[in-house]
This record gives C-alpha cells, structure tokens and sequence, in this order.
C-alpha cells in the first residue's frame, strides 16, 4: 500500500486540532497534534502520539508531563506555528494550569502526568494520567481532508 493512500485515508477523519505543550527545565516546548484521544474515564486517561522525528519526543520523555491544548477556531494561526508551517519567529504567551504550560484561548487544557510509554511504527504513544482540566466555551478549530474548518451554525446538530 502507498503511503499517499494511507495518508488520504486518515485525512477523511474529520478531527479536533490540539497543540501538545510541555516544560522542560524552565523552557515550554509545544507541537501541534491532532493524533489525540481519551482511553479511561476510571482512571481518567487519555493518548498521544508522538513521530519518532519530532524533537518533542524527547522533551516528553524528560518532563515526564504534557498538557493537551484543544484549540478553538480562532487559533488556526497557533496551530500553523507549532506544526512548523509559519517559520518566522513569533511571541506565545502561555498560561499555567497548576504548574502545566497552557495555550490561552484554548477551548480546554488538559494536563497529564505520562503513565505509560509505547512504541510502536514509527511513533510513541504516551498514556496520559489526567490531573488538571480547564474548560472554556467556543468552537472548536477542525481538521479535515488537509485543510482547516469550524462548525457552522448549518451543520452543529442539536440533541
């Protein structure tokens, strides 16, 4: 199978965007993900996935923590930062959720304690230990088929 088709495929899985940030020694690290979901309620877990290239690899494995960052629809510039898309240099802001490095403006903030560690292919998936959430209200940013969307009034279902 050719990595084109499996890459399309994956693309027509509509997904959230999240950038993942982390502290290591004093300096936050951040990389946009969308490779994100929860795995537990009891205990509350959740994965990431990290590629083997990416340098925020290694800055997980040396923190031992990372905080998910849901990214509203108005962040799509952030998400471009951190996935190395706007290569100029740019002044973040982060916030602090009980010591965890937090994007402002994020539609919630999820900060973990790494539990457990597999390899697998080429990349880590890192079990999260959940042990802070912040919440905000607004849309979420989307990604789909390669490009970036929102939820619109048309198409948000009603339950």
């Amino acid at each position: 199978m050719e990595d084109r088709l499996f890459r399309n495929a994956m693309g027509k899985f509509a997904t959230g965007v999240t950038v993942i940030t982390t502290n290591v020694n004093g300096s936050i690290h951040g990389m946009t993900a969308n490779a994100f979901m929860s795995v537990s309620l009891d205990p509350k877990l959740v994965v990431i996935s990290i590629g083997e290239k990416a340098s925020m690899l290694k800055h997980i494995q040396q923190s031992g923590t990372f905080t998910v960052n849901f990214l509203s629809a108005q962040q799509q510039e952030l998400s471009m930062l951190f996935a190395g898309q706007i290569k100029e240099n740019r002044h973040v802001t982060f916030g602090d959720l009980q010591g965890a490095p937090t994007i402002e403006g994020a539609i919630a903030q999820v900060s973990c304690e790494v539990a457990s560690t597999y390899m697998e292919g080429d990349h880590t998936l890192f079990i999260g230990r959940v042990k802070n959430i912040h919440l905000e209200d607004g849309e979420p940013l989307l990604f789909f088929n390669g490009r970036y969307g929102a939820l619109s009034a048309e198409t948000t279902l009603q339950v």
